[in-house]
């Protein structure tokens, strides 16, 4: 074998899960020039080791594919970590300007990456950045942080993959017709899309149960069902907008995201995606999807959509639906049952910092509203394809990573147990050895030596 057919790293004497169709196992793998050379017996993978071949042992430890949080607002993660908004202690919050320049703009999205590389998480999309928070509060989801993203792709510095989506609107706030209309025909800024892919568009369509703002069905205890953040004359007018610009979007080739909590706001969507030419090929999806009910689960499979939702914040905030809309409603929000064994694409994610970036709290949240406290390792793997394989194709990329496949990227962590084998209340003690991206090692544990 020539030198340039060696690998640049191998890891071997591990326990592989691939994730791929088979639901493989293997004990080593190896990487050239970011990607898998071979995924396998530890003898296939040390074939390829050479003298300059980095060489991991995995002793026993366990390999995933890197984890990918399909709803992260990793620039706010970096400006406000540790703290997050819903934690153990209550609510947290950070008044005033919080990015307010390129520096701090860089210093966020670098630290966050530290943060996610430190957690395993090797992909994140950032969902809603653009000019509709130009004059935000905190500077977070600006065109300028967008910028900086891009900059930093450019010069090599980012430590994860990041999807963008675009905001023309406010955060968690109204946006008007005009303004998607002409955001949809500027320009993203260019970038390797391997690297950062500006490839989708983020409408907050309504606000959440707690608040009263979700746009529901069901009527809330004090009265009234909530309506659209977009902007309307009336229910009618403000439908007609959000509809449009779905259409708008999609015929412009970009991925839609929206914002929906309340299942009327949901059925709109799927009422619009329904009306679209090769609709699945969009791949939208259901940002949160709270209130998202059986029937609507069913069209979305059917329509080839998507779900991301929060397992941490469906635990927080269950007693506060139940107050909003009664004890029924907040009994069915959050249907994870029906939508693991659906056919929708369907990522659990963190919305970090609103809840812990740490994927292992929300797989554990997500058993909690499962009722699942014992080790049930075919649970569990589902529930890890929500944060692997299911996020990789909600991104259009499960050709090229999410599995551990000869061919695709070399993007894996290292976990000191199986999570396979343990309990969901002690998977959030499971540590993270190690995080590589693209073949390059960007967390080793403090104390932990693999070469």
């Amino acid at each position: 074998m020539s030198a340039d057919e060696y690998a640049d790293l191998v890891a071997v004497g591990g326990n592989v899960l691939t994730f791929d169709a088979r639901d493989g196992r293997a004990s080593g793998l190896a990487v050239r020039a970011g990607r898998l050379m071979t995924v396998g017996t530890d003898e296939e993978v040390l074939a390829y080791a050479g003298p300059g071949t980095r060489v991991l042992s995995l002793a026993g430890r366990t390999v995933l594919p890197g984890i990918n949080d399909s709803h992260l607002h990793a620039a706010w993660l970096g400006a406000v970590w540790p703290d997050t908004l819903i934690s153990e202690n209550g609510l947290s919050a950070h008044e005033g300007r919080l990015l307010a320049d390129e520096e701090s703009r860089r210093a966020a999205i670098l630290r966050a990456g530290q943060v996610c590389a430190s957690l395993g998480i090797t992909s994140y999309t950032e969902p809603g950045l653009g000019p509709g928070e130009d004059d935000g509060e905190t500077g977070c989801f600006s065109q300028a942080v967008l910028d900086t993203y891009a900059k930093l792709a450019e010069e090599g510095e980012l430590r994860a993959r990041v999807t963008a989506l675009r905001l023309f609107g406010v955060l968690d706030g109204p946006s008007t017709l005009e303004d998607v209309a002409a955001g949809l025909g500027a320009l993203a800024p260019r970038s390797d899309p391997a690297w950062l892919n500006v490839a989708g568009l983020k409408i907050f369509a309504d606000g959440i149960p707690p608040m009263r703002s979700a746009w529901t069905c069901h009527p809330y205890t004090e009265g009234g069902h909530g309506s659209l953040l977009v902007a309307g004359a009336d229910d009618a007018g403000r439908e007609h907008n959000l509809r449009t610009m779905i259409r708008l979007a999609h015929e412009a080739g970009l991925q839609v995201g929206v914002h929906a909590t309340g299942d009327r706001t949901v059925e709109a969507f799927l009422d619009t995606v329904a009306e679209l030419p090769d609709a699945a090929a969009g791949r939208h999806y259901v940002i949160h999807g709270d209130l998202v009910n059986p029937a609507q689960i069913a069209r979305m499979g059917s329509l080839g959509m998507g779900l991301t939702t929060q397992p941490v914040i469906a635990v927080a905030t269950a007693d506060w639906v139940a107050g909003a809309l009664g004890a029924d409603a907040a009994v069915a929000a959050w249907p994870l049952a029906e939508l693991l064994s659906s056919g929708v694409r369907f990522t659990l994610s963190s919305d970090g910092p609103v809840t812990t970036p740490d994927w292992r709290v929300q797989v554990a949240a997500a058993c909690t509203l499962l009722g699942e406290r014992a080790p049930r390792p075919g649970l569990m793997y589902r529930l890890l394809r929500c944060y692997t394989t299911a996020p990789a194709a909600q991104d259009g990329a499960e050709s090229w990573k999410g599995s551990l496949e000869m061919g695709k990227v070399a993007d894996f962590c290292v976990l000191e147990r199986d999570p396979l084998e343990v309990t969901p209340a002690e998977l959030p003690q499971v540590a993270v050895d190690a995080t590589v991206v693209g073949g390059r090692v960007v967390h080793m544990r403090e104390g932990v030596a693999l070469d």
